[in-house]
């Protein structure tokens, strides 16, 4: 008989030590036998470079979400701001680091992470953006965004923000949410708003028992009016909100 294992699932933490440090109690109160993070690690007007320093020191199984690579992308040009003030927040040694991570992962043999969908990093997997903005997937667009994907039993995704558990014929699809930005609103594929509706901070505990994964999503109190104050500091009054109520 197979026995339990259990993976904590972060993503998106966008610079949110807070945020991050109140995920890491919780999964030390609960207990995992894995950690993974499926990206957009700094990006934002928080505390990139001390959050790079936790994650290099945990060094758990991570990938690169869009933001990595448009952090990265500011060393040729200034790129959006959030991207820029993380860039120019961290140091040499952090920038390399970013640059090793790969785009997708397979921590464990029937585990795969990506941040959006399969092969591309700036479009969601369990949400499609149309004229009303972004709404679930039909089984019939996940059918073409997960072809080919072999003997998966977990995947896990990111970038929406949004956290969810779907079954989709033999695979459990998990977003765990956004470990630091509760809210935001973006134009690509049409204008939407992404938005949970409180300032938790997010993460899952996906569980394999008898060859079979679950999830338990989990959202967490911390002390977001300290990294909404950062943001507004910084000049981003729209992170502020986002951060202090959930809602874009």
């Amino acid at each position: 008989m197979d026995s339990t294992l259990r993976i904590a699932v972060l993503s998106d933490i966008h610079g949110n030590l807070p945020a991050l440090r109140a995920v890491l109690d919780d999964v030390a109160r609960r207990g995992a036998d894995l950690v993974v993070d499926c990206g957009d690690l700094l990006s934002g007007p928080l505390w990139p470079a001390a959050t790079a320093a936790v994650l290099r020191a945990h060094d758990w199984p991570t990938i690169a979400g869009n933001h990595e690579r448009q952090l990265l992308a500011c060393a040729e040009a200034p790129g959006d701001t959030a991207d820029l003030h993380a860039w120019q927040a961290i140091d040499d040694d952090t920038r390399a680091w970013l640059r090793a991570l790969p785009a997708a992962l397979r921590p464990l043999p029937d585990v795969l992470m990506v941040h959006g969908r399969p092969g591309n990093d700036l479009d969601y997997l369990l949400e499609s953006v149309d004229a009303n903005g972004a709404r679930a997937a039909t089984a019939s667009e996940l059918d073409a965004r997960l072809h080919g994907l072999g003997d998966t039993g977990l995947l896990l995704c990111g970038h929406s923000h949004r956290p969810r558990c779907v079954q989709h014929g033999g695979l459990c699809i998990v977003n765990p949410g956004s470990v630091g930005l509760p809210a935001f609103d973006d134009r690509h594929g049409g204008y939407h708003v992404i938005e949970t509706g409180s300032p938790h901070a997010r993460y899952a505990l996906c569980e394999r028992r008898g060859g079979r994964w679950s999830a338990a999503l989990i959202a967490l109190d911390y002390p977001w009016e300290q990294s909404a104050a950062q943001a507004a500091a910084a000049g981003f009054d729209d992170w502020a909100r986002w951060l202090r109520s959930g809602r874009a």
